[in-house]
């Protein structure tokens, strides 16, 4: 293996250029997602005990919403009810893990490329394998931020349902004595934002896999017809 040798000229081209910014969108992709928490608020009034208190379900990533429960400020049953026994619906932590774990992945993958684009660029270009290597994994990056990313979408559109005012209707005191009224839901901002770069780390893969494909055997013409030449068959002359 040759010896490690830097050359910056590689990120001035699009392969590595692009990979770059695949780096820069993956740390956006997963950091918007994996670091959200928020919290859903509901207003109790309890006719009988001329009550008014708000009760919070505290939520996050992975989003298992089944695992947030309800509870009072102070800590206290609001209108007798133990509200901890209730919680939001839905477990989102499938589709949420397998965008960030993805993320993560591609976040790593691409500070590899990178130290071989930079560092033995030689070896990138001269060995038949590594630039395939890097095109079949590039191809499969695009089309998993496509699953993972949609997957995730429909997810975040299913927990914007859970925590919004639909909520109200799937807690059982809240149709009976007690008065329930919808307060408010953190902004998911972050959350579509981390859609918004899902996509774009799909257009920045498939985009790269043509300059990935230049690099490979398969775009380069091989060197048989040179060797052969070589051999002692001349080329035919003209008349």
């Amino acid at each position: 293996m040759s010896s490690f040798q830097l050359n910056i000229n590689p990120l001035k081209e699009p392969l590595g250029f692009i990979k770059v910014l695949e780096w820069i969108a993956s740390i956006f992709a997963f950091a918007t997602c994996g670091g959200f928490k928020g919290k859903t608020e509901i207003q109790v009034t309890c006719p009988k005990l001329n009550e008014n208190k708000t009760i919070t379900a505290a939520f996050g990533y992975p989003f298992r919403l089944n695992e947030a429960s309800f509870q009072a400020h102070p800590d206290v049953n609001v209108c007798n009810v133990n509200w901890k026994s209730y919680v939001l619906i839905g477990d989102y932590s499938s589709s949420a893990q397998f965008y960030v774990t993805f993320a993560v992945f591609v976040f790593l993958y691409c500070i590899a490329a990178l130290l071989l684009y930079v560092g033995y660029t030689s070896l990138y270009r001269d060995n038949r394998k590594l630039p395939m290597i890097d095109f079949v994994v590039t191809l499969v990056a695009a089309f998993l931020w496509l699953v993972s990313t949609s997957a995730w979408a429909k997810a975040l559109t299913d927990i914007k349902i859970a925590t919004g005012h639909g909520i109200i209707k799937e807690l059982q005191p809240c149709n009976q004595e007690v008065m329930c009224y919808f307060g408010s839901v953190t902004s998911m901002g972050s959350l579509n934002v981390s859609v918004i770069f899902g996509f774009l780390n799909m257009i920045l893969w498939g985009g790269n896999a043509w300059f990935v494909y230049k690099e490979t055997s398969l775009h380069s013409p091989s060197n048989t017809s040179t060797s052969h030449s070589q051999g002692g068959i001349p080329p035919p002359s003209g008349i």
